[in-house]
């Protein structure tokens, strides 16, 4: 039995068939809510109901503050209608041009940037434009069907190709195969299928207040595409970038952020280390990078932020942001890197 949900404050109404879920039945009425990992390990396709009967399934008890579920609030890619639904959830405003697809790609180069970093140039199919905003993400959809999701590091696919930073990870079915190790690694020239562009991760056009730009390892991918849009558009919004990682190694193209104070009037790089070493000769920001941003920003009432990495640094950031910074809601975007060790643990 298929079930209504209209959406508030816009009044948008669509349907969800049987096994569908309210964020899945949104997409594909062309109604873009905001989301990210799609399988309950990050909360940002958070949204409330007002009224209805729905299955939450048990994600967002693991991950929404006990009083947030008390209001209503839940996981929209992970609830079940049981019958017509009221929800209040921001609709997140696409263009028009923008189609998500399958299609197969061709690897045409694999470039470290750091020991654990690869960078992935795809070769897309030259026959249609593939468009996309900078910040979105695309999912390799592997033999078995399983899937892996890497954002674009790139604000526009010149010449039909795309570029993705890959962390890897020890074990992981994917990674592995990127960094040559197993039977089969990956080489230049294979062909693979992707689906995308996927994900409400971009930049609002309209909102002219100052943007914090957070990210640890490489959740810089995304940063770097949504700065490069900056450039090619002549945004001159007030920017700071705030990157988190272990060692200097995780910031592997600090070279680059370095240069774009050059280009981009009012821009603020800081970069920022969690477990330097006495060897590292490392003079900059210590602890942790959401907390480097609460001491030079105590008041975010007046910013929007965009943070990208592992889930625990971007649900910190939100949290705390949000509670002791005055940062409204709304103006925390986020996309949390979900590795299937991550779902794994949450699934257990």
């Amino acid at each position: 039995m298929s079930f209504k949900v209209t959406v508030l404050p816009a009044n948008r109404e669509f349907t969800v068939e049987p096994g569908q879920t309210v964020l899945d039945a949104a997409l594909a009425a062309g109604i873009v809510l905001p989301y990210s990992c799609r399988n309950g390990t990050c909360s940002t396709c958070e949204g409330r109901v007002v009224s209805g009967e729905y299955d939450a399934g048990p994600a967002p008890a693991r991950i929404l503050d006990a009083a947030d579920l008390a209001r209503g609030h839940t996981l929209l890619c992970q609830a079940r209608p049981s019958s017509d639904l009221v929800i209040e959830a921001r609709e997140v405003r696409m263009a028009d041009d923008i189609v998500v697809r399958k299609m197969p790609v061709r690897v045409l180069t694999l470039e470290p940037l750091a020991p654990d970093v690869m960078e992935i140039t795809l070769q897309l199919p030259s026959a249609e434009a593939f468009r996309f905003q900078p910040g979105q993400y695309l999912e390799f959809i592997l033999k078995d069907g399983s899937r892996r999701s890497y954002s674009m590091a790139c604000a526009r696919a010149d010449d039909h190709r795309v570029r993705l930073h890959v962390r890897h990870m020890p074990g992981g079915l994917f990674t592995s195969r990127v960094f040559g190790a197993g039977t089969e690694p990956l080489k230049p020239r294979e062909i693979l299928r992707i689906e995308g562009p996927l994900g409400s991760f971009f930049l609002d056009p309209d909102d002219p207040r100052p943007i914090v730009f957070l990210a640890s390892g490489t959740g810089f991918a995304p940063i770097q595409a949504m700065i490069e849009g900056m450039l090619e558009r002549g945004d001159t919004r007030p920017a700071t970038l705030y990157w988190g990682g272990r060692r200097p190694a995780d910031l592997y193209r600090r070279d680059l952020a370095l240069a774009w104070r050059e280009r981009l009037p009012g821009f603020r790089f800081v970069p920022v280390l969690s477990e330097a070493a006495p060897g590292d000769g490392w003079t900059g920001r210590t602890g942790w990078v959401h907390r480097a941003v609460m001491d030079d920003l105590p008041d975010l009432s007046g910013h929007q932020v965009y943070a990208c990495g592992a889930p625990a640094m971007v649900e910190a950031a939100r949290r705390d942001f949000v509670q002791q910074c005055g940062l409204p809601p709304e103006a925390f975007h986020a996309d949390a890197f979900t590795s299937a060790a991550d779902l794994a643990r949450v699934e257990a």
